[in-house]
């Protein structure tokens, strides 16, 4: 036994501590959970590619730690897949409460539930789901985003309508239930992705976190220290705290830590009088029928919106046209309309929060700024100008795309700052995957509730199973490299421009390109990461040393390690990591930081690589040697950096980036590190 929860009083804590054998003891916390078309997106092809090499990840396990899953779901059916479970598998489909065996299948091969840190730290509470089934929706919706089978015609309500398949649709899922509708602790956590590690799985899928701990007391740090010991992968979501810089959560070194973007993908549209069409966004649930050919009503006391009682006497005169006003919040406009049961509405806003995040609850649609021009000049090109909102529409293609999304947490992570986070950025907003069909999914008006077998949903907890999904794949494809090799390719070889060929733009800070400590190092590119020409590996006493470094006790590191056979004798800033950060403070006016580096070559033979910089403003980045020469595969070689930056004046407070990138030699390898510097104050 490595660990156990229970409760203590002081007096018996304290003879806990002065017993042999003591190493730690924290208090129990609370977790947060961070929640068709994206596999197309991502470029995912099963006549090449990761999809083709990984046989489509066939006979890898992923672990949830999640909120359960519904098992009838048609994405968690067996059709197609192999008879022949891996014989490493230890896990088993436990009993509960509206479960049994019979319900995992060749698909589910596992599933199991964790709470007694919930009943402990609640005596009096009745677990409502006493077993793996899930009641929230989200463990079904990760699940099935990271390895659902194929599932035709799924759709929210007739949008996004399409075949549904996980990233990885040949993988084995194991579910372990640890987040409750009574609550969400760390010990429960634990024993999860313990159980996880001890079943065998390959990877470890976290949508969840826990906010402002030191390594040494965070659940998801010391299981995964474990899990990457085996080569297990954990691909773990940074949270819903954005855009603020450093509000991330699972900033550990050892794992990796996925933000989220946007696609390209939008719902519905507005159709004018004279034929025009602008693409506009609406989930109502609905058909079109309801609102065809109505007028459009547009004034300037009306269209704000903000009146109940305007709105109810104008409910059944036609479309109005809310303004997109400073004054006027435009979920107080949505909230209004919705009340006065207006027969439809227009609303002009660019608020991400609403894009990603929010619903319509009346027949309405929300149109970009940028397409106001068209509809008032044709509102004011006729007598009696009409419209029609065309809804359970779904148009791709929409550029730009990926936008790294306003709501996705932003580095540095408080919790270990010297390492670059998030990793890198996977598709999170408006993800379409399976969920409880007991559940409220849409609403209509005030009252109206209505479910579906699948939802929309946005959050880091969608990205994360994107990028569990791609580990997956590359766990098959590369069964022999080390879980930091299988994050380094990912890094390396994600895509930091967006579909128009220019830097990813943060939704979060309008007009601004993202930076790394938005996206990490880009959106994810499987295919590419499937031949990254180099990777950075990392063993585990790297990570000791580098926690030996931040000036953890003993204690502490042996809480993490929970092993005996690492030591401190090298301890290091610096880790062999696929990315830089460095921190420059407020009185130093010259800031230099010195970082060292290995590369495996994992390409087919011998190759050479020469350096291309982008400084950081204001920075210049020294990369020695320039050129690396292979002349066999797994062969290693060394370089150093060297980041100086000197501040023009004490008022200077910026985050800067750039990135490092070697270049193969009549290659098509192209091996990226993103750079960023940072103030010591945003942390």
């Amino acid at each position: 036994m490595h660990g156990f929860s229970a409760i203590l009083s002081p007096n018996e804590l304290n003879n806990l501590k002065n017993s042999h054998g003591f190493v730690s003891a924290y208090l129990d916390r609370t977790a947060t959970i961070d929640t068709t078309h994206t596999f197309e997106f991502l470029s995912l092809d099963p006549s090449k590619g990761l999809w083709n090499a990984s046989n489509l990840g066939e006979n890898v396990i992923v672990g949830l730690i999640d909120t359960g899953i519904w098992p009838e779901s048609e994405s968690f059916k067996d059709d197609g897949m192999s008879k022949n479970i891996p014989t490493k598998w230890k896990g088993k489909c436990e009993i509960g409460q509206d479960f049994n065996t019979s319900m995992c299948n060749l698909k589910l091969i596992g599933a199991r539930y964790f709470n007694k840190g919930v009943i402990a730290s609640k005596p009096n509470v009745k677990i409502s789901m006493n077993s793996p089934r899930d009641t929230q929706g989200h463990g079904s919706h990760t699940s099935s985003t990271v390895a659902g089978n194929y599932v035709n015609d799924a759709s929210y309500f007739g949008y996004a309508k399409g075949v549904a398949r996980g990233i990885a649709p040949k993988a084995r899922l194991a579910m372990y239930k640890v987040l409750w509708d009574e609550g969400r602790v760390a010990s429960d956590v634990l024993a999860g992705m313990d159980q996880a590690i001890d079943d065998n799985v390959d990877v470890i899928s976290i949508s969840l976190g826990f906010d402002n701990l030191p390594l040494y007391e965070d659940p998801v740090a010391i299981a995964s220290f474990a899990a990457m010991e085996k080569n297990v992968i954990v691909s773990s979501s940074a949270g819903n705290e954005g855009p603020k810089l450093s509000t991330l959560h699972n900033g550990i070194p050892w794992v990796m830590t996925v933000a989220a973007g946007t696609i390209d993908r939008t719902f519905g549209s507005l159709i004018l009088g004279n034929g025009e069409t602008i693409v506009g966004w609406t989930l109502y649930p609905i058909t079109n029928a309801l609102v065809h050919n109505l007028p459009l009503v547009y004034n300037k006391t009306l269209s704000s919106c903000n009146s109940f009682s305007l709105l109810s006497e104008a409910a059944t005169r036609g479309i109005i046209v809310c303004e997109a006003l400073e004054s006027v919040s435009v979920f107080n406009q949505i909230n209004n309309v919705t009340s006065a049961s207006v027969v439809g509405a227009v609303f002009i806003s660019e608020n991400p929060i609403l894009i990603d995040l929010g619903r319509v609850f009346s027949p309405s649609i929300v149109i970009n700024p940028k397409d106001k021009k068209a509809l008032i000049r044709y509102i004011k090109s006729v007598e009696f100008p009409f419209a029609s909102i065309n809804f359970q529409q779904t148009f791709v293609g929409i550029k730009p795309a990926p936008a790294a999304a306003h709501y996705s947490s932003r580095g540095p992570s408080k919790s270990y700052p010297r390492i670059l986070k998030p990793d890198v950025m996977a598709p999170g907003s408006n993800v379409l995957a399976a969920y409880v069909p007991t559940l409220s999914s849409a609403t209509i008006g005030r009252n109206v509730f209505l479910s579906s077998n699948y939802n929309l949903l946005s959050g880091t907890s969608m990205a994360c199973p994107h990028a569990s999904g791609i580990a997956a794949l590359l766990k098959a494809a590369k069964p022999d490299w080390s879980a930091a090799a299988i994050r380094s390719a990912i890094v390396t070889t994600a895509n930091p421009l967006d579909n128009t060929q220019n830097p990813i733009m943060d939704n979060g800070n309008p007009s601004q390109f993202a930076s790394p400590l938005a996206m990490g190092a880009g959106e994810i590119d499987p295919n590419k990461a499937l031949d990254p020409g180099l990777i950075y590996d990392a063993t585990p006493q790297d990570y000791v040393n580098l926690l030996c470094d931040f000036g953890y006790t003993h204690n502490q590191i042996l809480t993490i390690t929970r092993s005996k056979k690492y030591n401190c004798d090298k301890p290091s800033h610096d880790l062999n990591y696929p990315s830089f950060i460095a921190f420059y403070g407020n009185k130093a006016k010259t800031m230099v930081q010195k970082f060292s580096r290995t590369v495996t070559n994992v390409g087919d033979g011998a190759a050479s690589y020469n350096v291309k910089v982008t400084n950081p403003k204001g920075c210049v980045v020294t990369v020695l040697p320039e050129k690396l020469t292979f002349s066999y595969k797994n062969e290693k070689q060394s370089y150093s950096v060297v980041v100086k930056y000197k501040r023009k004046n004490k008022k200077e407070n910026d985050v800067l980036f750039g990135d490092i990138v070697w270049v193969e030699e009549g290659g098509a390898h192209s091996v990226r590190s993103p750079i960023v510097v940072a103030p010591n104050d945003i942390v």
